[in-house]
């Protein structure tokens, strides 16, 4: 059928004309039980300290930390993603899978005032090491299996503290399957698994070992994280990770990996989660500062872009803020 065939019978701003109407067809929809809000935890107590390129964004002891999770509950955030300063870090990154660390500490004191809410625990060793990589360090590499047993001890002490899901991060080959087989020999079969499968070498984590203190020592990422350039490896990653037991997978970063969602939103029947990152953050919050973009109607818009995508979770430091702007 020929275009002037088509007008004026059809009209597609019919369907445009109000808030009510667009409202009703919209094809996706952003709510607060899609976000997920990353809180940084350290030793100390009652105090709160602003990263410096994270503005509004804060390391906070737990007692604090708990606080902020009861306030993010009464505005309808239910699920909060933990990172640890480490108070003592070595070259095995010990803190990461100590009963008594940074993390275990902070998920019993907030299932404890706050059962009903979701935590979800990071599985890595780059907080806690002194070198800053994400496992094992041998000759001057990170050498991948020699890591998988302590990324297990680290999933295996958070579920014991009351973790409700764990993200692996480290992108070690066999990660999952190591942490998998780790939990059920320890009782917990149940406990799910959200791994970080496909995870960029990318430029836009700056702001976050920043506030983690993560920089690695020497070196880069680039020889476990993925290479930019690579979709199909992506969707590879993906695919082994639900093979070894992931019941949730994710891509990060975020803003420039839209097609990496999409991708994986077709060819995967788990669940899909996209982590909006440091960068994506800090970029967004010193445009708005500089009076160059509305920072509330860019970030409804990004994240329903994000939503279109594919994403079903959405991990981002703008949720408590999200959450105030949503219907």
């Amino acid at each position: 059928m020929e275009e002037y065939e088509i007008f004026p019978r059809v009209r597609e701003r019919r369907l445009r004309k109000n808030q009510a109407i667009r409202d009703l067809v919209a094809e996706v929809s952003l709510t607060r039980s899609n976000l997920v809000q990353p809180i940084f935890v350290m030793h100390g107590s009652n105090e709160e300290l602003e990263i410096r390129s994270m503005p509004g964004i804060y390391r906070m002891t737990v007692d604090r930390a708990v606080k902020y999770v009861g306030r993010g509950l009464e505005k309808g955030i239910r699920a909060y993603l933990l990172f640890g300063v480490a108070s003592h870090k070595d070259e095995y990154g010990s803190e990461a899978y100590s009963d008594s660390g940074i993390i275990p500490a902070a998920v019993r004191a907030i299932k404890k005032d706050y059962p009903d809410s979701v935590v979800i625990t990071d599985v890595c060793l780059c907080e806690y090491t002194s070198h800053g990589h994400c496992g094992i360090v041998i000759n001057g590499q990170v050498d991948n299996d020699a890591t998988l047993p302590y990324l297990s001890r680290a999933a295996v002490a958070y579920a014991k503290a009351g973790a409700d899901i764990v993200a692996p991060s480290a992108m070690m080959d066999g990660q999952v399957k190591a942490i998998r087989e780790a939990l059920d020999r320890n009782g917990f079969k149940d406990l799910i698994i959200m791994s970080y499968s496909s995870k960029f070498a990318s430029s836009l984590y700056g702001p976050f070992r920043e506030a983690a203190d993560s920089k690695p020592q020497f070196g880069d990422r680039k020889s476990y994280q993925m290479d930019y350039r690579s979709l199909r490896t992506a969707l590879r990653e993906i695919e082994l990770d639900i093979k070894e037991g992931a019941d949730i997978v994710m891509v990060k970063p975020a803003l420039f990996y839209l097609d990496i969602i999409s991708r994986a939103k077709e060819r995967f029947l788990v669940p899909i989660a996209a982590y909006s990152v440091s960068g994506e953050y800090s970029m967004l919050r010193a445009a708005s500062r500089n009076g160059w973009l509305d920072e509330d109607q860019v970030l409804i818009e990004y994240m329903t872009a994000l939503r279109r995508a594919g994403a079903d979770i959405i991990i981002t430091y703008h949720a408590m803020h999200l959450a105030d702007l949503i219907k």
